[in-house]
């Protein structure tokens, strides 16, 4: 099966089924020759990145909308246009393959339906092109909903994280600095062929001028090195943890800065916390790779009473669940994914995760409250509305050179010194009976 087909089938689970990239292309990729994966997850990323204005386009080709059971179909047709205004693919081949895909989905009346629109496309090509202008979500490949909440947040800033949203990911990696340094591994990595770029203020950070097999890359199965964006890298020393430190990493999954805490200071009695069971074997799996150790606990970050053995915690992470609109570039499916109704029930969430954990901190103990959203309802609004219930608690602002200081916390816009979206704020817990003063 060519690769079109594979990804249309990939893409219509995630168009008719609201499943994610990341559950539907493991198993797709399974399916085609190892020189084929690159162009699938081209084709998937690549449609989710521009569905908006792909969407637009398939709907002024289409005489009349597809039966919402043709999720198939309809990703198919998205992945022929992807390939006419994205793609530097030869227009009859990208017609041609797209024409084959159908038929070996089994659609014959596919086949001459992807041929008219996809024909139709190339001859109106500067009409619509034209017509996408006057529509800015199509415009700017962004929900007219998550465009409105950008405008809202960001009046100055809102056209370059639409730009830097629209992007390729950089391809970053976190040098464990108890095994080498970052200059040396960058050298190693030039010895194998690989040229790399380190992130200013981020000590641990590589970024790859192109991305890589991972498995390939020197030391990586030895734990020398790990795959995480500079942004992320920034967790583990705002923390500051200290030797012995009994530390909470909540929110735990898939392990990044479980394991970043560990390389910063192995004889934490640390815990790795996460609701998903099944996502806890991805931070065992890195966690073995880097020879490192934690105790990791399945159960609700909101609900300590299920899991919580009493003792308090000198440190805690919460890398709160969020709308991931800071990581779209990475995962573009968020565009299709998210809701505006999401962003109120991700604060309660992100709220009630704060006001359970509190009281597992020891007085005198720091938490550090991290999304990888841009969204302010998610990020300072929740940091303020906590501050306001809670007198023990008192913001530790963050000094640095990186980001953005807000009224509540600092923030990371996508793309600023080629990070990711991120957002961090500092608490400390007062003793009690300053709290009472």
């Amino acid at each position: 099966m060519n690769a079109r087909a594979v990804a249309a089938r990939a893409l219509g689970h995630v168009l008719g089924e609201g499943r994610s990239l990341a559950t539907v292309l493991p198993p797709a990729l399974g399916r085609l020759a190892p020189r084929d994966h690159g162009l699938i997850q081209e084709l998937c990323h690549g449609v989710c990145r521009w569905y908006p204005q792909l969407d637009a386009l398939l709907g002024r080709l289409l005489a009349r909308p597809l039966a919402a059971t043709e999720s198939t179909v309809r990703a198919l047709l998205l992945v022929g246009l992807y390939q006419l205004w994205h793609l530097r693919v030869p227009e009859h081949a990208a017609v041609a393959e797209t024409v084959t895909a159908a038929r070996q989905l089994r659609k014959p009346w596919a086949a001459g339906l992807a041929n008219a629109v996809l024909r139709t496309a190339l001859r109106q090509r500067t009409t619509l092109t034209a017509a996408l202008e006057t529509d800015a979500a199509a415009r700017t490949a962004h929900p007219s909903w998550l465009l409105d909440r950008l405008r809202r947040d960001w009046p100055d800033d809102w056209p370059a994280i639409v730009a830097a949203n629209n992007a390729r990911p950089p391809f970053a990696l976190r040098v464990n600095r108890r095994r080498a340094d970052g200059e040396r591994y960058r050298q190693t990595l030039a010895e194998s062929g690989r040229l790399a770029a380190p992130v200013p203020g981020v000590a641990s950070a590589l970024v790859l001028s192109e991305p890589a097999d991972v498995a390939a890359l020197p030391g990586f199965a030895e734990g020398r090195v790990s795959v995480q964006d500079a942004a992320g890298q920034l967790a583990a020393p705002l923390l500051e943890v200290r030797p012995g430190q009994r530390v909470l990493d909540a929110c735990a999954a898939p392990g990044g800065k479980t394991g970043h805490l560990l390389e910063c200071e192995p004889s934490l009695d640390l815990t790795a916390l996460d609701r998903d069971a099944d996502r806890l074997d991805q931070v065992r799996d890195n966690l073995r790779r880097l020879g490192l150790a934690a105790r990791l606990i399945a159960g609700d970050a909101s609900r300590p009473a299920d899991w919580w053995d009493g003792a308090l915690y000198d440190r805690i992470l919460v890398d709160a669940p969020c709308s991931a609109t800071g990581v779209i570039r990475r995962h573009p499916d968020i565009k299709l994914l998210r809701r505006d109704g999401d962003i109120a029930a991700l604060a309660e969430r992100q709220s009630a995760i704060l006001a359970g954990l509190w009281p597992l901190l020891r007085p005198g103990g720091r938490l550090l409250y991290a999304t990888c959203s841009v969204l302010r309802e998610e990020n300072e609004r929740v940091i303020d509305a906590f501050l306001a219930d809670h007198p023990d608690a008192r913001e530790r602002p963050i000094a640095a050179d990186w980001g953005r200081a807000l009224p509540r916390g600092r923030q990371i816009l996508p793309g600023e010194a080629n990070m990711d979206g991120f957002y961090y704020a500092g608490l400390t817990k007062r003793p009690a009976t300053l709290a009472a003063v």
